[in-house]
């Protein structure tokens, strides 16, 4: 297939891309900026030029496509509601373009928050009033017109070398602190999953995922936020630390909620219907490695 993919050169879509080119698809990447246009040709994408906010350029780089992957997000936690209705309106537009056609629409959402306290199923439709259950609204709607949409909920934790997400934000505070926390008892739950085995999931979903379905992109499916903290603590020699509810705001600024949910998840219907298997390290292996602590992160400032 020729492929638009948006979000191209960014953490998830830099493994996107040689997934798409080494199973022989052609790929067309969205570029917003010099570096990522030139980071795109390297790979061996063609590039087009636009971003999240340039319908245009999205409409047209679906409109010459086989199928589009989307996983271009505003990562503003400041302005989250404006950031997802910038991505349904993306999806809007892209899944117009492609409308009839029954070409493939695979975007990428989130798992925290969904169901809290229970594993999370593939079944579970987004909860009224969700941020990103809009997007998800909008997909289920293209696939009565005729396109072949899915969607992959990606977990907290997309983990791997170059991660610049949430757990280099909470090294990050580990190191300005002193000390590696966690909220309460600590036995709330991450999911994760390894960039790697993402992409290939990416690339099934593409292919393969019947249309109006809902992806799990897990590999762990709980691995509680102690547990995270004591590798921290140890890779870092700081004392490992539970900080209550009415501390950790003070402590992981606008993470102090993010790190108390409990939201394990699962993906026994994905794993079974696209045959995808996992094979990267666990997050908790993957974190205890020297990528994650050799040099600053762009968490940090870098």
């Amino acid at each position: 297939m020729r492929v638009f993919v948006t979000g191209a050169s960014g953490f998830i879509g830099s493994a996107v891309v040689p997934e798409l080119l080494g199973a022989g698809h052609q790929v067309i990447g969205l570029a917003r900026s010099e570096d990522s246009a030139r980071a795109l040709a390297t790979a061996g994408a063609e590039v087009q030029r636009g971003s999240l906010d340039d319908l245009d350029s999205l409409r047209a780089g679906a409109a010459r496509s086989d199928g589009v992957i989307h996983l271009a997000f505003i990562h503003d936690f400041s302005q989250y509601q404006a950031a997802a209705q910038a991505d349904t309106r993306a999806i809007e537009t892209l899944g117009a373009a492609l409308a009839g056609s029954h070409r493939p629409l695979v975007i990428a959402s989130g798992l925290l928050g969904l169901a809290p306290g229970r594993p999370v199923l593939e079944t579970d439709a987004a909860p009224a009033g969700w941020p990103r259950g809009r997007s998800e609204e909008v997909m289920l709607a293209l696939a009565a017109r005729g396109v072949r949409t899915s969607i992959v909920r990606l977990p907290p934790s997309v983990h791997g070398k170059g991660d610049h997400g949430f757990v280099p934000h909470l090294i990050a505070i580990a190191r300005e602190k002193g000390v590696a926390a966690y909220i309460g008892d600590g036995a709330n739950r991450w999911p994760a999953v390894h960039r790697l085995d993402a992409a290939q999931l990416f690339r099934r979903a593409l292919e393969r995922a019947p249309a109006g379905t809902r992806l799990h992109a897990v590999a762990d499916e709980g691995v509680p936020t102690r547990d995270i903290a004591s590798v921290i603590g140890r890779r870092l020699g700081v004392p490992v630390v539970a900080k209550s509810p009415g501390e950790a705001g003070d402590h992981f600024g606008f993470m102090a909620r993010l790190i108390a949910l409990d939201a394990p998840s699962s993906s026994a219907l994905t794993r079974d219907q696209l045959g995808w298997s996992p094979v990267g390290p666990g997050l908790l292996a993957d974190i205890d490695s020297e990528h994650y602590f050799a040099k600053v992160t762009r968490s940090e400032g870098a």
